[in-house]
C-alpha cells in the first residue's frame, strides 16, 4: 500500500480507502453482498486477483472479516467489522456529494452494474408471493439477455434462461434505468417519452414497479450544470 508519509488522519485513511475499487467493495458489503461472487457481480470490471488483494488488505486493517464455512456450496463469507460498518456514514456522504455535484454520463451506466443495482433495489417482501421473472433487453448490450428473478430471499440476476416464462420484458438503455433509479425521471415518464418499454400484463407491471425501490441517493437534487437550467 502506498503511503503519503503524512500523519494527518485524512491522509492515513486515504492510503487505505482511496485505493481503486476499495470503496466500491465496502459499498457492496454495506448493501448486503457476502460472498466473493456477489462482490464480483457488484464490481463489473474488477479482476478476481485484484478483488482478492483488496479483501486481504481490508482484512489486514480489520475492516472486513472472513468467515470460513467448512460445509456448503459457499466456502467463505465476508462481513464488515465494527470499524467497517462505521464507514457507512463515509460512503453515504461521498454518494450524496457525487449525486449532487457530478453529472451522470453515459459511460457511468455499465449494463452489468445497472442490472446488479436493480436487483438490490427490489423489496421482495412487497413482491407477489409467486415471484416474478423479468427479462431485460438492453439496447446498449445487444444480443445479451438477462433475467431478474424476483423471489425470496432476495432478487437476483440470471444470465441464462431461468426455466420459467417471463412475466415481463423491459426494453431500454442502461442509462435510462439508472436515471429512473436515481429519480431523475420516472418509469412512466421514460415510457411516455419512448425511452423505455415494459411488456406484460398491467397487474404484473404494477407489482414489479411497486416492489422496486429508488436509489439510496434519489433524495439528492442534482445541481444544474451550465446550460442545463
Amino acid at each position: 500500500m502506498r503511503t503519503y508519509g503524512q500523519y494527518c488522519p485524512i491522509a492515513r485513511a486515504s492510503e487505505l480507502l482511496a485505493e481503486r475499487w476499495t470503496l466500491i467493495i465496502v459499498r457492496n458489503l454495506l448493501a448486503g453482498c457476502r460472498t466473493f461472487g456477489e462482490l464480483m457481480d457488484g464490481a463489473p470490471g474488477i479482476s478476481r486477483a485484484l478483488l482478492t488483494q483488496r479483501l486481504a488488505l481490508l482484512e489486514q486493517y480489520e475492516v472486513v472479516v472472513r468467515e470460513v464455512e467448512p460445509k456448503g456450496r459457499v466456502r467463505c463469507r465476508y462481513a464488515l467489522t465494527e470499524r467497517g460498518r462505521e464507514l457507512r456514514a463515509v460512503v453515504q456522504a461521498v454518494g450524496e456529494w457525487g449525486a449532487r455535484w457530478l453529472e451522470l454520463e453515459p459511460h457511468h451506466s455499465d449494463p452489468a452494474y445497472v442490472l446488479f443495482a436493480t436487483s438490490r433495489l427490489v423489496d421482495v417482501d412487497r413482491a407477489p408471493s409467486h415471484g416474478l421473472v423479468v427479462r431485460f433487453d438492453l439496447a446498449d448490450s445487444p444480443g445479451r439477455r438477462c433475467w431478474l428473478l424476483v423471489r425470496q430471499p432476495r432478487a437476483e440476476v440470471c444470465t441464462s434462461y431461468p426455466g420459467r416464462p417471463e412475466d415481463l420484458v423491459v426494453r431500454a438503455r442502461s442509462e435510462v434505468l439508472a436515471r429512473c433509479h436515481l429519480r431523475h425521471t420516472t418509469f412512466a415518464q421514460a415510457e411516455h417519452a419512448g425511452l423505455l418499454e415494459i411488456d406484460g400484463p398491467r397487474p404484473a407491471v404494477r407489482a414489479f414497479l411497486g416492489c422496486l425501490q429508488p436509489s439510496p441517493f434519489a433524495h439528492v437534487t442534482p445541481v444544474a450544470l451550465p446550460g442545463e437550467e
